[in-house]
């Protein structure tokens, strides 16, 4: 008997997942044996990241506000996922959903109960509208939204900048480079969490119920699985793709909206803090899974509040971003990995 490798079309959910698992374990060991030759020690560092988030409750509330926005872009990547596209646009949606909802923070009075929903709308509305242009390019001309979705982060970027530093800008002058302080806020859930973190958690349900247990997103899941087959069972892939796409803008939008009523509550440039592109990181690792990307997400708080941590212990802010890198890295090496099998085959008779 011979063996050999085989390589398979399908990958299992457990092979999937022992994949991610040793991508994240890999990435740490280098982390960490990165850290051992700068003089530093790993596990002793390890240990106080793990105290700090895990070990109070005010470190848990602040893994909250990190885990909310991770959460709702995570999603925003993984609904796209589904129909086999990209939306690499999170970090503008955000700022869109962000500046819609500060429009209606600014400008509306009124009590919070009705006031707080409408910045909601808006910022739903901001990020689908962001996400509009490159959903009708790819929907109806096959522009890639990956470029589109992309190039689109830089403009709505700098149009918060530029609102904040201008038209915006505080009038108190108590600060600089953000609009003044928005009257309306998420109702807290201990001393700096707020029911962000349950609705993020409420739409990842309702986003995994919606693709799993409906006639629309077992179109999408076909649509993204094979196009031409779709077609020809009658499925209107243009409007699945319309439909998708601008459903994720709009959770992109409204994490922006969260971030603003619950955390910042000041509209400022850099306030999506890259959420938008460590969305597509947990979509990634979530496989997809709208319900997976919560897990993802914590694991990505964790991530960045280690970056915290290693902060006050003098090591450089971008170790944060190394760790992200080689979790990809290692993830894209592990999934290939997985379709192969090592099979037997009967020796050939001489």
């Amino acid at each position: 008997m011979s063996v050999r490798l085989l390589r398979t079309p399908t990958v299992g959910a457990g092979a999937a997942l022992a994949g991610r698992l040793g991508a994240i374990v890999l990435a740490l060991a280098c982390v960490g044996g990165a850290l051992a030759l700068a003089g530093r020690a790993p596990v002793a560092l390890g240990r106080e990241v793990l105290a700090s988030a895990f070990g109070s409750v005010e470190g848990l509330e602040d893994l909250g506000l990190l885990v909310t926005p991770l959460i709702l872009t995570g999603i925003a990547v993984a609904l796209t996922r589904r129909i086999g596209l990209w939306n690499i646009g999170g970090e503008g949606q955000f700022n869109a959903g962000a500046l819609a909802a500060t429009a209606v923070g600014l400008n509306v009075e009124g009590a919070d109960a009705w006031v707080l929903p409408l910045m909601a709308l808006a910022g739903l509305a901001g990020g689908a509208a962001w996400i509009l242009v490159p959903t009708l390019a790819r929907a109806l001309a096959g522009v890639s939204e990956l470029i589109t979705t992309l190039l689109l982060n830089f403009v709505a970027t700098l149009l918060v900048t530029w609102l904040c530093t201008g038209a915006w800008r505080d009038p108190s002058g108590h600060a600089l480079g953000t609009t003044a302080r928005i009257p309306y806020e998420l109702p807290p859930l201990g001393d700096v969490l707020h029911w962000g973190l349950p609705i993020a958690v409420g739409i990842a349900g309702l986003a995994a119920a919606l693709l799993g247990y409906t006639r629309f997103g077992y179109e999408v899941r076909v649509a993204g699985s094979n196009p031409g087959a779709a077609l020809y069972a009658g499925i209107p892939v243009r409007a699945r793709i319309v439909a998708v796409m601008l459903l994720s803008g709009a959770v992109a939008g409204l994490a922006g909206m969260i971030e603003l009523a619950g955390t910042a509550h000041r509209l400022q440039g850099g306030i999506s803090n890259n959420y938008g592109y460590l969305g597509i990181t947990v979509a990634v690792l979530a496989l997809g899974s709208c319900l997976a990307v919560v897990a993802a997400a914590l694991l990505m708080a964790a991530l960045l509040n280690a970056g915290i941590i290693l902060q006050t212990q003098g090591v450089n802010t971008s170790t944060v971003l190394a760790i992200t890198g080689l979790i990809l890295l290692f993830t894209a090496i592990g999934d290939e990995i997985a379709h192969y099998r090592l099979v037997r085959r009967p020796a050939r008779a001489a």
